[in-house]
């Protein structure tokens, strides 16, 4: 997507690492739920954590990956539901199987997470999941040689193609080149 009139989620994928039309359009957000709602548990003394002690926080951690994993269902449902797969009637049958890969895309991501946390990695995989899909935006928003309409007729949507574009087009002006460019809102 590449405006935020189409997408009502378009400025959160950026930060919970979801990507519209993959398999990947939960992203992070069971992971992060679940964090949230334990840590919510457990910051009101509905559960009784010891951080200081090593045992606690490894249970806690593994109820945490667990709570995650029943949630993934439930946000998978929500999400095809509330049509922003597409409306759930064009589906069909297919709501089953798109449903089942977006709950074992969640349960891939969070056995990622927890293999990386595990110490095979060089940080928290969460912080990489994020900044992947934040350099992956801006390549794109550079570099995509799509185009889209926005009343004024088509126009590449990477600034970088519309500036070469507008640059070797023999009927543009130079007004025209610096406000189409480098000062899109698309």
């Amino acid at each position: 997507m590449s405006s935020d009139s189409s997408d009502p989620l378009y400025w959160m994928r950026v930060i919970l690492a979801f990507n519209t039309g993959t398999v990947m359009e939960l992203g992070i957000t069971p992971i992060v739920t679940s964090g949230m709602i334990m840590q919510l548990l457990a910051g009101a003394n509905l559960i009784d954590v010891g951080f200081s002690l090593k045992d606690d926080r490894v249970l806690f951690s593994g109820a945490q990956k667990l709570f995650a994993l029943i949630i993934s269902p439930g946000q998978a449902t929500i999400y095809v539901l509330a049509s922003l797969c597409g409306p759930p009637k064009d589906f069909g049958a297919g709501v089953c199987p798109l449903l089942n890969q977006l709950i074992v895309a969640s349960l891939l991501v969070i056995l990622l997470d927890d293999f990386l946390q595990k110490g095979f990695s060089l940080g928290y995989i969460i912080n990489l999941f994020i900044a992947t899909n934040i350099c992956q935006s801006i390549v794109w928003k550079a570099f995509s040689p799509t185009t889209v309409n926005i009343g004024r007729g088509a126009k590449f949507e990477g600034a970088i193609i519309a500036l070469f574009y507008l640059v070797f087009t023999p009927a543009v002006h130079s007004v025209m080149l610096s406000g189409e460019s480098g000062c899109r809102t698309l």
